[in-house]
């Protein structure tokens, strides 16, 4: 695009100049068209064979080819371009939000946690899992379509999956210490307890993400290898690293006090602090605390009920990029979707088929159809134009230009009305197949692909997990309540992120207002959250059963689990909650809601869920907590857990 500052029409010779050295920058790049849009723009279209992700690399090499234009602006745009400029962002995004909101809160978050020294384990296990997962992803590169920022990703979630794993050991590590066993006894001890929950753990954050490996679509998939890695590498770290790091190091480092020791006395008052105080509180009321914080969940997620989902657009990202000041400039001129029209492919199946006089009546009465739609901006169709017909005349190109961009309501309606009403009415022979490509009817099939599968894809993760905690747990009603109340806070973030991004009500701290949630966004957020909170789950309730099979009885078991796990599930939360909230940070409206989804997921998993309704729902549930029939146990090959049976698994806890 050119901004002229005289008139247009005198400056399309300039224009096709620079366009034609354009072109031939770009491999198999050819200068289709250079039009007058109006009295102070001209847009030159270059066209190419590659697919936008090769074709945006591009981007510079025109803009070097180009120069300038005398008494003229020059834009380089496009969708293309517009990845281009935006990858950039992305990336410092990230990386701001790790570097200066993320691992700042981790850092302090551990110290008050530990109180010692130790609180450097978690970070050194970080320092080795997240590269050592990096240079996996960088293997995986090589053969699947990854983003450009997705190693910014698995920074930012690397950090959180690191410490949360390295936090469990480390924590059971300290009380198996303070016990005065040996260091041996310690290690194998905290492997025993710790170290097993933590496999369970990562299993399931793995299982929640495998369901973007199914998903037809390859930044799903690439974002599911990514993603699938970290628990991976962090568990297996976790069952190797970690036991000689603390081995080594762990007893000398928990001796040196970083805050003062009145402080870390009192907190290891289990009898008088503030989890067992909370603890004994939910035993006394659990109904009032189970049907409060129910109530609430509900309230939260009543907002989904107005969700539009859409397949992302040009709104919401800086006005500062040149590409983007491009497309306003051309939107303002033609029409909003000008960057990403509807191009209608008329394949006749035989060479000269657009030259016979049925074809041809077809694309008359195709052409009047659109421009007689209301969302219909300009349609373009030049059957001397090569990049409208091909040489053999088989194949015919309609372009239409929609007055909303692609991801808009309006557009994806057209969609529908194109394929349903206006194709079907201009009557093309029967040997005619005519394609609804570009902008909009890409955006529909993204849509109606991705959520056809999803649900699907759902029901497979419920069943995968159900299964795995029921051998976590030894209980037939544990993993029945976990998986409920895993989809109560996922639900309750889904309808927070329509309450704060469609209906604005957080524009005043910096996030973009915008109608739609792009629709990548539920899918990925439920896939990580999936397996992230029940993580806390199987951190506190794997306390829990242990408890119970030491011999407490079911109010024992839950106030000690809680007692003992409260500061670690939410310390573990808040450092994820960190991780997330630097994505928030970023000034492209798909990344805030992204990142304020998570975010806000977790924070409502590890006070509310976490810490109320699963010990409200225990006391309520009863000994039904530990329920496993023999049958169901021989065919798991576990213990069973008949009701009111205790077998001692392991050694005492020491409570």
């Amino acid at each position: 695009m050119v901004r002229t500052r005289g008139p247009a029409e005198a400056d399309v010779a300039r224009v096709r100049a620079a366009a034609v050295r354009g072109a031939a920058a770009v491999e198999t790049g050819q200068l289709a068209s250079v039009t007058a849009l109006n009295a102070s723009v001209v847009s030159a279209t270059i066209v190419t064979k590659l697919d936008p992700a090769e074709a945006k690399g591009y981007t510079d090499d025109i803009r070097l080819a180009v120069g300038e234009v005398p008494n003229a602006t020059v834009y380089v745009s496009g969708q293309p371009a517009i990845e281009h400029d935006l990858d950039p962002v992305f990336e410092r995004d990230l990386r701001v939000g790790e570097l200066y909101i993320a691992v700042p809160i981790a850092l302090l978050l551990l110290i008050f946690t530990f109180g010692t020294l130790a609180f450097l384990v978690p970070f050194v296990f970080a320092l080795v899992t997240i590269p050592t997962t990096l240079g996996l992803v960088w293997v995986f590169a090589n053969v699947l379509e990854l983003n450009t920022y997705i190693t910014n990703m698995v920074s930012l979630v690397g950090l959180g999956i690191a410490v949360d794993y390295s936090l469990l050991v480390v924590y059971r590590f300290r009380e198996e210490l303070r016990a005065g066993r040996p260091k041996e006894a310690v290690i194998v001890r905290t492997m025993e307890t710790a170290g097993r929950a933590v496999v369970f753990s990562g299993t399931a954050v793995a299982i929640g993400l495998a369901l973007l490996l199914f998903m037809p679509l390859p930044f799903m998939r690439g974002f599911g290898i990514a993603g699938l890695l970290l628990p991976v590498v962090s568990v297996a770290a976790a069952l190797t690293l970690l036991p000689g790091l603390l081995f080594l190091v762990g007893e000398p480092l928990e001796r040196v006090r970083v805050l003062p020791q009145s402080l870390l006395d009192r907190r290891a008052d289990h009898e008088r602090g503030f989890w067992a105080t909370l603890a004994r509180s939910i035993m006394r009321r659990p109904k009032t605390y189970a049907i409060g914080t129910t109530a609430f969940l509900l309230l939260l997620t009543a907002p989904l009920t107005t969700i539009e989902v859409g397949p992302g657009s040009n709104t919401g990202i800086p006005e500062e990029l040149e590409a983007v000041q491009g497309l306003r400039l051309v939107s303002a001129a033609v029409g909003e979707g000008a960057l990403a029209p509807v191009e209608m492919v008329i394949d006749t199946g035989r060479s000269e088929g657009v030259r016979e006089p049925a074809v041809v009546a077809a694309t008359e009465r195709l052409v009047i159809g659109l421009v007689a739609d209301p969302e219909i901006a300009d349609v373009v169709l030049d059957p001397t134009s090569r990049r409208h017909v091909d040489e053999s005349h088989r194949y015919l190109v309609v372009s239409a230009t929609t007055e909303d961009e692609y991801g808009k309501p309006d557009s994806l309606a057209f969609v529908d009305r194109l394929r349903g009403e206006i194709v079907p009415a201009a009557r093309f022979p029967e040997s005619t197949r005519v394609y609804a490509g570009g902008g909009p009817p890409g955006g529909r099939d993204f849509l109606d692909l991705t959520y056809s599968w999803f649900p699907w894809l759902v029901l497979g993760v419920l069943a995968a997990t159900y299964v795995l905690l029921v051998r976590a747990f030894r209980s037939l009603l544990l993993p029945l309540k976990a998986i409920v109340l895993n989809l109560l806070s996922i639900g309750a973030a889904y309808g927070l992120l329509v309450l704060v991004f469609k209906h604005g009500v957080a524009e005043w701290i910096g996030l973009v207002s915008y109608d739609q949630i792009e629709g990548w966004i539920p899918v990925m957020i439920f896939a990580m959250l999936f397996g992230l909170s029940m993580d806390y789950e199987v951190f506190l309730v794997s306390r829990m059963r242990e408890e119970w099979d030491n011999g407490a009885t079911n109010e024992e078991a839950v106030v000690l689990g809680l007692t003992k796990t409260g500061r670690l599930v939410t310390a573990a939360g808040l450092v994820m909650f960190a991780a997330f909230l630097g994505l928030v940070a970023g000034s492209v409206v798909g990344l805030q809601q992204f990142g304020f989804g998570l975010a806000a997921a977790i924070l409502i998993d590890v006070t509310i869920v976490r810490a109320l309704l699963v010990p409200s729902a225990m006391k309520l549930f009863g000994k039904w907590n530990w329920w496993l029939p023999e049958g169901i146990a021989r065919i798991l090959r576990v213990e069973p857990s008949p009701l009111g049976h205790r077998r001692p698994a392991l050694q005492p806890s020491g409570h």
